[in-house]
Parts: structure tokens; C-alpha cells; sequence
């Protein structure tokens, strides 16, 4: 199999410390390439990719024929344009989410992958991770019965670090963009459903920019509440209540980083299944499966379509708290 090889636009932190890697590892990848006018920063590359081809921008790398897909991990608003460029280079783009700021981003991102018949994904990671996978199989074969209420939590705190991209507003910062995406994605993922109304959105701001959000929504079958916050001691964990039981998630986003992936399955008779999974990486499978779809070998399990909607309750989420 000849792997596919990766560029990546800028060397951001988690670049350097995750996809980067995870990109490398990955069965069928080749980190390629990076676009950085740092050597500094290209030298922390180099360190687990020797001999990666270093281009002094965005714009050069895009134009290399030898770069056969690209990963984005620039700040928020710059995610739009980048992708487009990307596609209109003639390169299937993953990008890191949020990969839009509203809705009608991702219909545009849409327009421009169907246009130029490539791959355009947001990595939207954790449902490329087994834990996930295995959730959404019980909570839809009816393991926990009718699922009643659904439970997310996903906190740290960056408050002494103030010029970090998510603590300012013209990077499209905030904790619902940054995290959010998670307990609200996580609920749609395993439900197979999408929410009808937000009853409840409590947004506190500092420097125009969201650090704590306490959402609540209404989805045909089940209500949802959501904590995140950039101000809170690092707390993450997602709950599926049915009639019949409990599903738990103790580690469901930072899989063997926060701690190990885990999930806890609770049924009548105090009946108690545990499964972890300890040395598994979501950010290659996500690297891997992006690969597979390039191939022609099997579809992506993230498109743009689910994103979008996950964009949509965002938005939602954000209307609801501008009315408080």
C-alpha cells in the first residue's frame, strides 16, 4: 500500500504533539511535509519525522505535488478559507474543529468538496475511537432501554494563559468552539439524533469570549445538558440515562491523555459491564479511516453533513444565550 503523504499548515502545539504523530504512526500515512517560517518550530517536527520537507508557506505547500492530503490545525477563523484554498489546490483536506464558525460555513465547504469531487472532513476525533462506536451500538440496540436523558461535561482552565487563541475573540475563541463540539457532537453521534430546541443556555463571557456555557436541549426522544468551561478544574465524562440502565464514559474525549478510555454499562439487577481501552490512539484511526475513504475503500464516518449539524445545535446554543 502506497502510503498517503501528509502536509500540515503551520506548526501549531497540538500539530507538534499529537496529529503530528498520530499522522506518523498511522498505518498508510506519511508526514510529509509542514508549512512553517519557524526552523525552530520545524525542528520539533523533525525530531519524530526526519527528513520532513519544510515550506515557508501555506500557499507553497498547497502547491506541492507531492502533498496528497493536507491537515489544518490554524486558529478557528482561519479554518474556512484554508479548507477552500486546500480544495481548490486540488487536496482533500482534514481540518480541526470547528472547521466553520455558523452553519452556512459548512455549506459552503460542502459546495466545495462535492465541486472538486474530494474528501473534506472536520477531525472531529472521537467518533473514530472505539468507546464511541460501542456506545452508540448499545444506546441504539437498546441496551440501556429508552433513552431518557443524555449528560456531558468537558472543563480545564486557561485562565493565566490570556493570549491563547481561545481566550480571544478575534481568533473565534471560546469554550463552546473549542469544546463544546464535543458533549454536543457525542449526543448526536450516539443518539442518531439532533436536537429541536435549546431550553436553557447560560454563556459567561470574559474579553468577549464564551469560558463557561451551560447548555440544555430538548432532542425528539430524550432531553441533553452540557457543562463546558475554560475556567473550571479539568473534569470530562458522558452519561447516556435510559429506563433500563446507564451507560457511563469517564474518559470520552482526551481518550489515554485525560485518562483511560472506559466505558461502564449499568443495567437492572445492579448488573455492571466495564470495558477501557488502553492503548488505543483515535487520532490515527482518524488518520487511517481518512485514508481507507481516500482509497475508495470504505466511507468516511464523520462527513461534512454530520458536522454541519453539529454546527447547527452551536448555533442554536449561542442564539439561546444572546437572549438571556
Amino acid at each position: 500500500m502506497t502510503p498517503i503523504r501528509w502536509g500540515i499548515l503551520g506548526a501549531a502545539e497540538f500539530a507538534r504533539r499529537f496529529m503530528g504523530p498520530a499522522i506518523h504512526a498511522a498505518n498508510g500515512a506519511e508526514l510529509y511535509a509542514l508549512a512553517t517560517s519557524s526552523p525552530a518550530k520545524a525542528a520539533g517536527f523533525a525530531d519524530f519525522a526526519p527528513g520532513i520537507t519544510v515550506h515557508d508557506s501555506y500557499d507553497a505547500l498547497l502547491a506541492d505535488p507531492a502533498v496528497d492530503a493536507v491537515y489544518i490545525p490554524l486558529p478557528n477563523h482561519l479554518h474556512v478559507d484554508w479548507s477552500l484554498k486546500a480544495l481548490a489546490a486540488g487536496k482533500p483536506v482534514l481540518c480541526e474543529k470547528p472547521m466553520g464558525l455558523a452553519a452556512a460555513d459548512y455549506d459552503r465547504l460542502i459546495a466545495a468538496r462535492d465541486a472538486a469531487g474530494l474528501l473534506a472532513a472536520e477531525a472531529f476525533m472521537i467518533v473514530h475511537h472505539p468507546q464511541f462506536i460501542r456506545a452508540r451500538a448499545l444506546v441504539q440496540q437498546g441496551a440501556i432501554g429508552r433513552l431518557t436523558h443524555v449528560d456531558g461535561t468537558f472543563t480545564y482552565n486557561n485562565a493565566a494563559d490570556p493570549t491563547n487563541i481561545r481566550n480571544r475573540p478575534e481568533t473565534a475563541g471560546g469554550a463552546l468552539r473549542d469544546i463544546g463540539v464535543y458533549p454536543f457532537g457525542a449526543a448526536r453521534f450516539v443518539s442518531g439524533q439532533d436536537p429541536v430546541s435549546i431550553s436553557h443556555a447560560d454563556l459567561r463571557l470574559e474579553n468577549d469570549v464564551d469560558v463557561f456555557a451551560q447548555v440544555a436541549a430538548r432532542f425528539p426522544d430524550f432531553t441533553c445538558t452540557a457543562l463546558v468551561s475554560m475556567r473550571m478544574h479539568p473534569r470530562q465524562q458522558m452519561t447516556f440515562h435510559g429506563d433500563k440502565g446507564i451507560l457511563r464514559l469517564t474518559c470520552p474525549f482526551n481518550a489515554n491523555i485525560f485518562d483511560m478510555a472506559q466505558l461502564t454499562l449499568e443495567t437492572d439487577g445492579s448488573s455492571m459491564i466495564t470495558e477501557r481501552w488502553p492503548g488505543v490512539n483515535q487520532y490515527s484511526l482518524q488518520v487511517e479511516n481518512f485514508g481507507a475513504s481516500l482509497r475508495g475503500a470504505a466511507a468516511y464516518p464523520c462527513p461534512l453533513e454530520f458536522s454541519r449539524g453539529t454546527q447547527v445545535m452551536m448555533d442554536m446554543a449561542f442564539a439561546a444565550g444572546a437572549q438571556r
